[in-house]
């Protein structure tokens, strides 16, 4: 059986799809921002905090990595209401989004923190250097640079990720597929120029981590910055 394709009914909602792209990007924006500083505070929490408190990051981080985030969407969205708290559609889909990606770059933070050796942080403090300097400098910055590439990577999944929204019907790329292909009854095409959109939004972030990249590891080194290079030991010296 031959199939004559036909995207012409798909583009005629275009606005459908750009309404959906902004969407989309807009909510990925925000649930990166909200769950890399989860994810950066509680790997402080869990390997410099306080062992209560590195006890409540780890059932964090191990219960919402061990379950999957379309239900971690509904418990939020469905069960929340139960405890008094009703959130709309996009407003729990932030928030599922964004306390997922907590818990994986929490990890990931967490594994650059701990190969920064201990006596960086003895030496940075040892020339003076404040707590809050030794913190950026010596610690975070460092720690960044070593799992950037592994962080990328987790942030395009979950850019990808914001797809499981349309579940719970929040505004998004899919959803607005999902309303095309039912008005057009064009699922291939439809779902083939949702795929260019993710694509394309896709190579767009990765290209925007690679400028952020390069001013965050190759800007001009300040005083404290070049202070905090010099800290690296020589191999066979002693420290």
């Amino acid at each position: 059986m031959d199939y004559a394709m036909n995207f012409g009914p798909v583009f005629a909602r275009s606005d459908l799809l750009v309404q959906g792209a902004i969407d989309t990007i807009v909510l990925s924006a925000q649930a990166i921002a909200i769950g890399l500083t989860i994810g950066l505070v509680a790997a402080l929490l869990r390997t410099d905090g306080p062992r209560w408190a590195g006890r409540i990051v780890a059932v964090y981080v191990e219960a919402f990595r061990n379950t999957p985030l379309l239900v971690q969407l509904f418990l939020i969205f469905f069960g929340l209401p139960y405890l008094g708290l009703r959130l709309s559609a996009e407003q729990a889909a932030l928030l599922a989004v964004s306390v997922n990606l907590g818990a994986y770059s929490t990890e990931i933070f967490r594994a650059g923190i701990l190969a920064i050796p201990r006596t960086q942080v003895e030496a940075g403090l040892a020339l003076g250097m404040s707590r809050l300097q030794v913190l950026r400098y010596v610690i975070v910055v460092p720690a960044i640079r070593i799992v950037y590439p592994a962080l990328t990577g987790q942030l395009t999944l979950t850019l990808l990720g914001t797809s499981i929204v349309s579940a719970i019907s929040a505004s998004e790329l899919t959803l607005a597929g999902a309303r095309i292909e039912s008005q057009t009854f064009r699922s291939l095409e439809t779902f083939l120029v949702l795929a260019a959109i993710y694509i394309s939004i896709t190579f767009a972030f990765r290209a925007l981590y690679g400028i952020v990249g390069l001013w965050l590891f190759r800007r001009r080194k300040g005083p404290s910055q070049t202070a905090a290079t010099t800290l690296t030991p020589v191999e066979g010296a002693p420290l």
